[in-house]
C-alpha cells in the first residue's frame, strides 16, 4: 500500500509538471504585472479603507465559524495576489458570503489601495527551508518556493500562514469551490493527510507575515 501511494504520488507530480513549467515561464510578467499593481495602489487611502476588514483579520487566531479555521494572516502578503483574492470573491470564483459582500462594495482602485496596505505592513522574510518536506510539497515549490515565499507577487506566500487555514484553501480548490486550474488539478491529487502534510509544513517555515493592527493617529 505504501508503494501504491508513492506511485500514486509521483504520477501525480509528473502530471502537473508541465502545467507548472508553464507557470515558471509566465512568471517574469505575472511578477511585472505584480508589480505595477501594487505600485498603483495608494497604501495610505487603503489604510482607510480596511477598516472593516480589522473585526476578523485583525485579531490573532480568528475563527472562521462554518467551516471552522482561522482566517488567513494579511500582513505582508504579495499585493498582487490579495488583489486577485479579492476580485476573485468579487466574481465568485472563491465561495465566501462574508469576503463577497466586502470585495462586491470595492471598486477597483479601492482594492488595489487596500492590498497595498496589507503588504506593506511586513514583508516576508524568506531563507532556507526548515525540516523535511513531504512529497506532496514537490509540486508546490515552483510557485511558492520550497521556503513557502511566493516567486512572484501574483503567488501568496505560504510560509507562517496558519495550517488550518491552509488545508481548508486546497480542500476548497479541490472541491471545486475555489475556482483555479492549476491548483484544482493539483488539489485534485492529495489526500487528506497529504493537505494536512503540505499546511503544517508550510504553516512551519518563517516569514514575515503577521496579524495586522488597525492603524493609529489622524
Amino acid at each position: 500500500m505504501a508503494r501504491d501511494d508513492g506511485d500514486r504520488m509521483a504520477i501525480g507530480n509528473r502530471r502537473w509538471a508541465g502545467a507548472l513549467a508553464l507557470a515558471l515561464v509566465a512568471g517574469a510578467a505575472l511578477s511585472a504585472r505584480a508589480g505595477a499593481d501594487e505600485a498603483a495602489g495608494d497604501a495610505a487611502r487603503g489604510a482607510k479603507l480596511a477598516y472593516t476588514c480589522f473585526g476578523c483579520h485583525g485579531i490573532p487566531d480568528y475563527r472562521n465559524a462554518y467551516p471552522n479555521y482561522r482566517v488567513p494572516r494579511l500582513g505582508g502578503q504579495h499585493a498582487g495576489y490579495l488583489a486577485a483574492a479579492l476580485g476573485e470573491y468579487r466574481a465568485g470564483a472563491r465561495a465566501h458570503p462574508t469576503m463577497k459582500g466586502q470585495a462586491s462594495s470595492l471598486a477597483e482602485q479601492d482594492i488595489r489601495d487596500v492590498a497595498a496596505y496589507f503588504a506593506g505592513r511586513d514583508k516576508a522574510a524568506g531563507g532556507a527551508p526548515v525540516g523535511s518536506a513531504p512529497a506532496a510539497a514537490a509540486a508546490c515549490a515552483a510557485c511558492h518556493g520550497a521556503n513557502g515565499i511566493g516567486t512572484t507577487g501574483d503567488y501568496p506566500t505560504l510560509a507562517g500562514q496558519y495550517s488550518d487555514y491552509l488545508e481548508q484553501a486546497l480542500k476548497a480548490y479541490r472541491k471545486g469551490s475555489r475556482q483555479n486550474p492549476i491548483m484544482a488539478g493539483f488539489a485534485s491529487t492529495l489526500k487528506d493527510e497529504d493537505i494536512h502534510a503540505v499546511a503544517r509544513y508550510f504553516a512551519a517555515q518563517p516569514s514575515g507575515l503577521s496579524v495586522p493592527r488597525p492603524p493609529t493617529g489622524p
